[in-house]
């Protein structure tokens, strides 16, 4: 599978494409049910799921509606809010892209074993936009293996300078960040989430 690279981060932040790379337009529609969905099945307030992911009301609402395309932070903090990994807000859908400055990630694969879910992504960073992440919920772990430029990554205060073929392995429950190091950059990422 092809991994896009977006010019404009901001203008189309969640895409979806089939497996010949033609766009499905449908994807922030889908986001938006299983975010609702997600935080109904909780018994938790549109108020309280955006305040814990520190986003507004209003943009929640219109997440939930297929009316804003959030972005791969908005997503992650919406994910983080709900206690759901990633890939479950984004249908487990393999070829949904979301991105933020700095990044773009396309999901390739999501397996549930028995203890956890195994999401991976194709990550395409580009250089002078650092993607800062805050921790995921208790217990995920990242790797992150480059295939393409260097790459800064790991957790605050200890990230790693891994290039092609370099494997960094973290600990993603608290704060990390991605970026691309002097060129475009790109990297599988394997997030492990514990049940």
């Amino acid at each position: 599978m092809t991994v896009l690279f977006m010019e404009h981060f901001g203008s189309f932040p969640v895409m979806d494409s089939d497996v010949h790379g033609s766009p499905r337009p449908d994807l922030a529609m889908l986001v938006g049910a299983r975010v609702r969905r997600a935080r109904v099945d909780r018994g938790l307030s549109l108020g309280s799921v955006a305040a814990t992911a520190g986003i507004g009301k209003g943009s929640l609402s219109e997440i939930e509606h297929g009316q804003r395309n959030p972005t791969l932070s908005t997503l992650y903090a919406l994910a983080r809010a709900l206690g759901t990994p990633l890939s479950h807000l984004l249908d487990d859908r393999p070829g949904a892209q979301v991105a933020s400055p700095g990044i773009v990630a396309r999901l390739l694969d999501v397996r549930q074993e028995a203890d956890a879910t195994v999401e991976v992504f194709a990550l395409t960073l580009t250089p002078g936009a650092a993607h800062r992440s805050d921790g995921h919920g208790p217990g995920v772990s990242e790797q992150v293996l480059v295939t393409s430029g260097r790459v800064r990554v790991g957790t605050e205060g200890d990230p790693m300078e891994v290039g092609v073929g370099e494997l960094a392995s973290f600990a993603a429950d608290m704060p990390h960040s991605y970026e691309a190091l002097d060129a475009p950059a790109a990297a599988v990422n394997v997030i492990r989430t514990p049940r």
